[in-house]
């Protein structure tokens, strides 16, 4: 469980409450609240100086991160579902989506199911503009086939899509600004929360630094929000 403890200020307890609740991006309930500065602690003297409430915020333990735990044997026997449904939705919109695509002769997909997975495919000439930055269009196609698969199927087939090598690339340069973020944390005895990332980019995170005995990390904030904060143990 993360010790850290954040510390908000307003004009009443409400206001620094709900800036913290904005800034960590979780709802009241996640948090345990204590108000440092009473409302009503006000001297004759202070009568004509800004008014400041402090209120000290600490995230609960459900609200720590799960996305490094392996699941349990149990859990993973229970997830198992046919995916032959959800292969053939997928290869039925593929097929007509990458057909009206401008470079669609030199683009090829495979969808298979590996380790309880549908698991998509795309390779070819030119396929950047279906990655997008930091790979959003990719994942915006990926949530496309997961809600085709939903709508048609009565399984709850797990889809995940790679575009050209692109996931081993994403992981691979997540695993570098983890160890990179570590050193900094190290070296300024600081927390540093990284960019809102999705939950599988946030599982390299976790389990990259798993191996590091001076850090520690866990999620904050609510999806598609949700960042990796890493800091010292």
């Amino acid at each position: 469980m993360d010790s850290k403890v954040y510390v908000f200020e307003g004009k009443t307890s409400t206001e620094a409450i709900e800036k913290g609740l904005k800034e960590l991006k979780v709802s009241k309930n996640k948090v345990d609240i204590k108000i440092l500065d009473s409302e009503e602690k006000r001297s004759f003297f202070s009568i004509l100086t800004p008014r400041v409430v402090k209120v000290e915020m600490k995230l609960k333990e459900n609200v720590e991160n799960n996305e490094n735990k392996p699941k349990s044997k149990t859990s993973q026997k229970l997830e198992k579902v046919d995916n032959t449904e959800a292969i053939q939705q997928i290869n039925k919109f593929l097929k007509d989506f990458i057909s009206k695509l401008p470079n669609n002769k030199t683009l090829k997909y495979d969808v298979k199911e590996e380790d309880g997975l549908v698991k998509v495919n795309i390779d070819g000439d030119d396929t950047g503009y279906l990655i997008g930055y930091r790979g959003e269009v990719l994942n915006s196609i990926q949530t496309i086939l997961t809600n085709i698969v939903s709508k048609s199927s009565k399984e709850r087939s797990k889809v995940v899509l790679n575009i050209s090598g692109f996931r081993e690339k994403r992981e691979k340069d997540l695993q570098n600004l983890a160890t990179k973020i570590a050193g900094t944390v190290i070296k300024t005895k600081k927390s540093i929360t990284l960019e809102p990332m999705t939950a599988y980019e946030r599982k390299i995170i976790h389990t990259k630094l798993q191996e590091n005995s001076k850090v520690k990390t866990h999620s904050i904030g609510e999806e598609p929000y949700r960042k990796v904060v890493v800091s010292l143990k």
